[in-house]
This record gives structure tokens, sequence and C-alpha cells, in this order.
């Protein structure tokens, strides 16, 4: 049976981004869409990136998916027909190495940027369309290509995933610096919902430091409570599952787990 939606209903959509690689971008997605689920909402997790780390996390195998983000990009297929579902209650469109070429394929349209916010906005006529959702994540790739910009014009916020260490303050500012142009030109809605703190040991000095400097430094919210560094983020993907599921009453379930409902009470 088909479940009709209201035709004015819009999810919240949400891209993770950092054009830093190993920041933890694509635990976060899984983590934070697991735990929205366990909330009661309806989450549409999206994996932008070509190395489809996402996807492969999930327990599925990107070499034999059929229909992906990049059909949906570059070939007019639509976000329902590229969804799949997990387990834990998720839903996602998945990515495989062919969207590597996507950006070439994309460069010489006009309108560029806004291919991935016109795929979202679909037709709100069954459940597998992105309006039948209450929050969608965008997995960015580690760069501030033509990818990342399609993810933050579609986006209503962006989270910042980022190490509690020094080296990692660099990467931040261009990113921000990348956001506040497409504030100007391409999404005048999109907010920055904070900088969320990854593989954070407590017991550092270093980490400490950092942690306390990097909200005043970019004047942006860092979200609370910093996701501790734990081996459990490391074996969750290999049962193609999260920390959630796989250790749930470890201190990152609990720790993401909080900053969901943080980030749901400014949705």
């Amino acid at each position: 049976m088909v479940r009709r939606v209201p035709k004015d209903r819009r999810p919240a959509i949400l891209a993770l981004a950092n054009q830093k690689g190993g920041v933890a971008k694509t635990t976060s997605v899984a983590s934070l869409g697991a735990a929205f689920a366990e909330q009661g909402r309806r989450v549409l997790l999206i994996d932008l990136d070509p190395q489809a780390c996402l996807t492969f996390s999930l327990g599925i195998d990107p070499d034999t998916v059929e229909t992906s983000i990049h059909e949906v990009l570059t070939e007019g297929a639509s976000i329902a027909e590229a969804v799949l579902h997990c387990d834990e209650g998720l839903d996602l469109v998945p990515s495989t190495i062919d969207l590597a070429g996507a950006e070439a394929m994309l460069m010489p349209r006009p309108g560029r940027e806004y291919v991935l916010r016109t795929a979202l906005e679909g037709q709100p006529d069954d459940e597998a369309s992105p309006a039948a959702y209450d929050i969608v994540l965008i997995d960015c790739g580690p760069s501030l290509g033509v990818l990342t910009l399609n993810a933050l014009t579609a986006a209503d916020g962006v989270i910042v995933p980022m190490p509690a260490e020094m080296l990692s303050h660099r990467g931040v500012g261009q990113l921000l610096d990348t956001v506040a142009d497409v504030q100007k030109i391409l999404n005048r809605d999109l907010r920055v919902l904070g900088i969320l703190p990854t593989l954070y040991d407590g017991r550092s000095r270093h980490a400490r430091e950092v942690l306390a400097d990097v909200g005043e430094r970019y004047d942006v919210p860092v979200l609370d409570p910093p996701i501790p560094k734990t081996i459990r983020f490391a074996e969750a993907p290999a049962v193609g599952r999260s920390i959630l599921s796989t250790a749930r009453t470890s201190k990152g379930a609990l720790a993401y787990r909080e900053v969901a409902a943080k980030i749901l009470a400014q949705l």
C-alpha cells in the first residue's frame, strides 16, 4: 500500500562535512542516524563519498548496488529509486566508486550546485519520497568540491566533525569560509549547528585545551558531549551496524544519543 504524505512536508536536512579525512564523519552519520531512529524519527542517510564507507558500514556491498547517488546526480534517477532499507530502522541512498566521476560530469551543467537539492525536493507521493522522512543526513566526502557544495546547498544545517587535536583546526577554518560563501550565494538558510568533537581522549591535556579553544576560535557552537575515542567504533562496521546497536551502553553510544537529543531540540 502506498503511504501518502502531506505535500508541504519537508525533512530536516543535515550535512556532516569536513574536507579532512579520518575525522569520524561516517561514524557520526551512522551513529546519529541510529540515535534519531531510536527517538522515533524516520531517517534517510545519503552517502555522498565515492569511497562508499557509509554504504559498507551499514552492511551493503557497494559492488552490488544497482542505483546509487551517482545515478541520482548524473542520470536523473529519483531518490526513491535508490533507497535501500538497512538495519536499525535506517534507509540509505548508497554510493559506489562511480561517484568519483560525478564532479567532472556536473561541472558543465548550469546550476550544478542545486542538483541534490532538486532531487530531495522530489514528489511527496509515496513512502520512499524524501518528503516521507523526518531527517536526512548527508555524509560528505573529504573535499570541498562540487559534491560537498551540493550537500551544503541542499542542507538546512551543517555539522563539522573534528578530532580534538590542534592540526584539525586548519581544515575547519577553510570549511567555515566555504560555508559562509554558500550562505551568501547558494543557500541563505544554511546554519552551522556546531562543531562535533570526535576521537576525544579526556585524559589528554592537549585534547582538553583544543576542546576549550575551538568554539571561541571560530565563534560557532561546540556540540556536547565530545565523542570519546574507543575501539568500539572500529568494530561496528564489521557487522554492518552502528555502535548504538553493537555496544549499546558504551560511552561512545551514550555520547551520540545525547548529542542527537540536543540536535533534535534545535530542529
